[in-house]
């Protein structure tokens, strides 16, 4: 399964694609899309969705996967994450894959077994599961393959569940005894 993971954001947006056997992940690629502060809202928009839909085609991925928008107490950036988000989603419809969405807390505990970890711990993780020698060019690079390997661990648990249930012997019925007046 190949899934790409998006950070979005207005200033910056991070993806990561991973390709994902069931048991190991690899990179496939990796970066971030920037864009120029002080060109229009409407331009850099645009810059998000074309490059975003360009990296979709490029390597196909199966499905994409997302941070969901969390409280924020600085309102403009709300405001700048949630306008990138809308544009990453829209991307993600036009090239119809499925998109699945996590918490912080989820992705943090799916990559570095601690919902409060930092984000050089996350990325600290993310290197080690995907075996890089190196460091990745920007932290919303190494968030995006975060939410990816997020997904593959996510994606991995739901099957195992539907197994268990397809293979399940049907629960017994006790009949209800009611008492009658």
């Amino acid at each position: 399964m190949r899934i790409i993971g998006i950070d979005p954001g207005l200033a910056s947006t991070g993806y990561g694609v991973i390709d994902h056997d069931g048991q190991r992940s690899r990179l496939v690629t990796a970066g971030c899309i920037e864009t120029i502060p002080t060109a229009p809202l409407a331009g850099r928009l645009r810059t998000i969705h074309d490059d975003l839909v360009a990296v979709i085609r490029e390597t196909a991925p199966d499905c994409a996967a997302m941070e969901q928008l969390f409280f924020c107490t600085n309102v403009r950036t709300a405001i700048s994450v949630a306008q990138g988000r809308g544009v990453a989603i829209l991307a993600t419809a036009a090239s119809e894959i499925p998109l699945h969405e996590y918490t912080p807390l989820q992705i943090k505990q799916a990559v570095a077994g601690f919902g409060r970890a930092t984000k050089q711990q996350v990325e600290l993780m993310v290197r080690a599961m995907l075996r890089l020698g190196t460091k990745l060019d920007t932290t919303h690079a190494a968030d995006a393959l975060a939410v990816a390997l997020c997904h593959a661990h996510a994606s991995k648990f739901a099957e195992a569940v539907a197994r268990a249930t397809r293979t399940a012997p049907p629960a017994r019925r006790r009949p209800i005894k009611r008492q009658t007046g």
